[in-house]
């Protein structure tokens, strides 16, 4: 009987590992990354083909980048990949060879960076004004002369239309207290404002602050910054992506990986759209990237450390906030729990 069970014990496991083997026939071939950077700009190309240790012969191959068909070969020859059109971010390469009547699947990525250096500007102080030290910042922007501001930390969230000048609050909105509240912006007479962790978001009445619609995110994202070029609503989730929103009915329609020329920027917050270009807060960084909206690329960088000087600021009250006046043609910006916002023009 033991004996028995021994060969029942021993065929079955022949038969794993047989249908192993045939399973992972995609180990039989790997891509080529010889001739690999470490990292790629839109204006190279990279060099496809399959390692072949094996000696199968191989009928064809074709290619993908983020599952979509870029290409295809016959044998094992090379295909040469133009990256121009791709977006800034990793590349997730696949390969299917077929073979001998049977195929294989092998992968590999890589890493796509801006071919733009960052220019570092400098910025100058033009005026100082008071700014709600209690004010957790998460979003900032003006509206018909007014400054709106929303805030964090669940339970004490809120939207508030202040005259900037002063300080002095007009009007506020609290959010319900579950909710922790992130950035806003104003665009066809709708005020949008996001939420931290719970996929929601709320629209308002731009003249009244009437609460209209909340709606849940159609991505499993974070609320982070907002701004719009009038049209759609741009997003950032506190990764290095900044989504694009069609705000008729809050859905994504497109997203921006926001790059240096030589690493991705994760944390990306408060957003500003201004003269064609996305300003940014960087988490935790006392600094604001200007970004180009079409490819992610960050064009430049604004050192904003020497604010941290001039208001009362601790350890964690990080820069957070980007209002642009179009009336001053100026900028504002500000802290969590500062006690000062910065009117600023930025040195080009």
């Amino acid at each position: 009987m033991k004996n028995y069970k021994i060969l029942i014990f021993t065929s079955l496991l022949t038969t794993l590992i047989s249908c192993g083997d045939k399973n992972n026939s995609k180990n039989l071939f790997s891509i080529d990354e010889s001739t690999f950077k470490s990292m790629f700009h839109t204006s190279d190309t990279i060099h496809l083909s399959l390692k072949n240790e094996a000696n199968k012969t191989i009928d064809s191959v074709v290619y993908y980048n983020n599952d979509k068909k870029i290409g295809a070969v016959k044998g094992n020859s090379a295909f040469n990949y133009l990256l121009t059109n791709e977006k800034l971010g990793y590349q997730n390469l696949k390969a299917i060879a077929y073979f001998e009547g049977e195929n294989a699947e092998t992968t590999t990525r890589v890493e796509m960076v801006s071919s733009v250096e960052p220019k570092i500007l400098t910025y100058t102080v033009l005026k100082t004004y008071p700014h709600d030290i209690a004010s957790f910042t998460e979003g900032l922007e003006f509206y018909n002369d007014f400054l709106y501001e929303s805030t964090g930390k669940t339970g004490t969230s809120y939207v508030r239309k202040t005259e900037y000048k002063t300080g002095k609050s007009l009007q506020q909105v609290d959010i319900d207290s579950k909710y922790f509240g992130e950035g806003i912006t104003f665009i066809n007479g709708k005020l949008f404002q996001l939420t931290w962790t719970d996929s929601t978001g709320f629209i308002y009445d731009a003249t009244t602050l009437k609460l209209e619609k909340t709606f849940q995110f159609d991505k499993k994202i974070e609320g982070w910054g907002m701004t719009n070029d009038k049209k759609n609503i741009y997003q950032s989730d506190g990764t290095e992506k900044i989504w694009k929103m069609n705000p008729e009915n809050q859905k994504m329609i497109d997203f921006i990986n926001v790059y240096t020329n030589t690493s991705k920027i994760k944390n990306v917050n408060e957003l500003e759209w201004i003269n064609g270009k996305i300003y940014a807060n960087i988490w935790q960084k006392d600094a604001i990237i200007i970004i180009n909206p079409n490819t992610g690329e960050v064009e430049a960088l604004v050192d904003l450390s020497g604010l941290r000087k001039l208001a009362h600021v601790t350890t964690d009250d990080v820069i957070n906030g980007i209002a642009y006046n179009p009336k001053t043609k100026t900028i504002f910006v500000t802290g969590k729990n500062w006690d000062k916002m910065f009117e600023i023009k930025i040195n080009n």
